[in-house]
């Protein structure tokens, strides 16, 4: 399959209007690393199986999932590389000027703002926010965290429109609504409770726990597995 000759703004600007499942979307981000490392690599051309095999989705979901862009193409050519990574980028937003700002510079938070990817993929940490004295004015990379009491007028400053939580249960609610306040309606929280925020602000939740115990549940199913297939050998010898 080969997606249509036309301007990745306009396949990008399609599929914002159009509502791309939640799992459809994790996947294309998948996509996107995969076709990162195949530009890399100097690949012109990938095939709807080549990128199933790449990134570990059968073929028929990865066309399926590339639909939602609003391409089709014609069979046997194949995907332009270069053409398909920016339809992606562009229906996944990531053409936009995204400055994040983090609040909680603790381990994490500290290594979150050290993470180089963030850059290459569209996103640019402007600020480090913390209430402990002791941290604030450490140099982090080449940012300095501020003081968290005069978090407003660095969201200003900095003019982040994004921001990332990694603050303790007890303070994040009160944080999350001076975010929402100054006009922050994307957050990706770490703190360990469920935050309200209004409808008009997406927030993602990452519970490093519970992404711990489902994968315990998983080891845990292989190994009853494991231990069916392996009684059924010995029934059968």
């Amino acid at each position: 399959m080969s997606i249509s000759e036309e301007p990745a703004r306009p396949a990008g600007a399609a599929a914002a209007h159009r509502n791309i499942p939640p799992a459809s979307l994790a996947r294309l981000t998948i996509y996107l690393r995969a076709l990162g490392t195949m530009l890399a690599d100097g690949v012109e051309r990938v095939s709807s199986d080549e990128l199933a095999e790449a990134t570990g989705v059968n073929s028929p979901k990865v066309r399926k999932d590339l639909s939602y862009l609003g391409s089709y193409g014609t069979r046997g050519v194949g995907y332009e590389v270069s053409y398909l990574s920016g339809h992606i980028a562009a229906a996944l937003g990531l053409t936009q000027n995204w400055r994040v700002a983090i609040v909680g510079a603790g381990n994490l938070g500290k290594a979150l703002a050290g993470y180089p990817g963030f850059g290459s993929r569209g996103f640019e940490v402007v600020a480090l926010l913390d209430s402990d004295p002791l941290v604030v004015g450490q140099e982090i990379g080449w940012l300095r965290v501020s003081p968290v009491d005069v978090m407003e007028t660095v969201l200003e400053r900095t003019r982040a429109n994004m921001a990332v939580l990694s603050v303790p249960a007890d303070v994040a609610q009160g944080l999350c609504d001076r975010l929402v306040a100054c006009g922050i309606t994307s957050i990706l929280s770490f703190a360990p409770v469920v935050l309200q925020v209004p409808d008009h602000v997406q927030l993602r939740k990452v519970d490093m726990a519970t992404e711990l115990q489902i994968l315990a549940y998983h080891a845990q199913r292989a190994r009853v597995s494991d231990i069916a297939d392996q009684a059924r050998a010995r029934l059968a010898e």
